[in-house]
């Protein structure tokens, strides 16, 4: 058992038990600071399935009723995926213009799901479509790669032709040794990519 498993089962488990010992659920729930609901849900979920009945509980369950239709959804992806340089609200706007009302924070939500909530994530989205079906970017998908480009050189990134293309020189001094004089070292590293 992970010490996550263990931080999750401990004080579930600390609460049967002390339930046990002192014969009175209140009592327990009390000192434990649990409400006798919450005991007897994990009373009911340990009979079912023993300590991996109780590990299995989340708080976060999906409210499907909430969810857009699927039309929405699957609009909403495309519009992700057909203009990546769009954020929440311009993608909520295109989409209105369209005659699918949704708003930036369910186009987020939508996002989440499938995994294309950043900027990043739905540029490798549309490399993904290009690459599957060989699609001709448009002038927005075009200009939103150069700028991904541009970002990633602002941040260290360079694509060169070949590896060893491109180096960079740097110098260290090492120290000195008697009679020789100082020592430095002189380090090229390739970038590769």
């Amino acid at each position: 058992m992970t010490t996550q498993q263990e931080k999750v089962l401990k004080p579930k488990l600390g609460l049967l038990e002390l339930a046990r010992q002192l014969g009175n659920v209140s009592q327990a729930c009390h000192i434990m600071g649990y409400s006798r609901d919450t005991f007897y849900r994990y009373k009911e979920l340990y009979e079912q399935g023993g300590e991996a009945g109780l590990y299995g509980i989340s708080r976060k369950k999906p409210v499907i009723k909430n969810r857009v239709p699927e039309a929405v959804e699957r609009a909403t992806v495309r519009i992700a995926v057909e203009f990546p340089g769009y954020g929440q609200l311009r993608a909520a706007n295109e989409l209105g213009k369209e005659g699918i009302i949704i708003s930036p924070g369910g186009v987020r939500s939508v996002w989440q799901r499938h995994d294309l909530e950043t900027f990043k994530k739905r540029l490798k989205a549309l490399e993904r479509k290009v690459a599957q079906e060989g699609l001709i970017l448009t002038e927005s998908q075009l200009a939103a790669l150069e700028k991904a480009r541009q970002e990633k050189e602002a941040q260290g990134e360079i694509e060169t032709e070949h590896p060893g293309y491109l180096g960079a020189q740097d110098t260290y001094y090492v120290g000195t040794i008697k009679g020789v004089g100082r020592i430095y070292q002189q380090t090229f590293p390739y970038i590769n990519n």
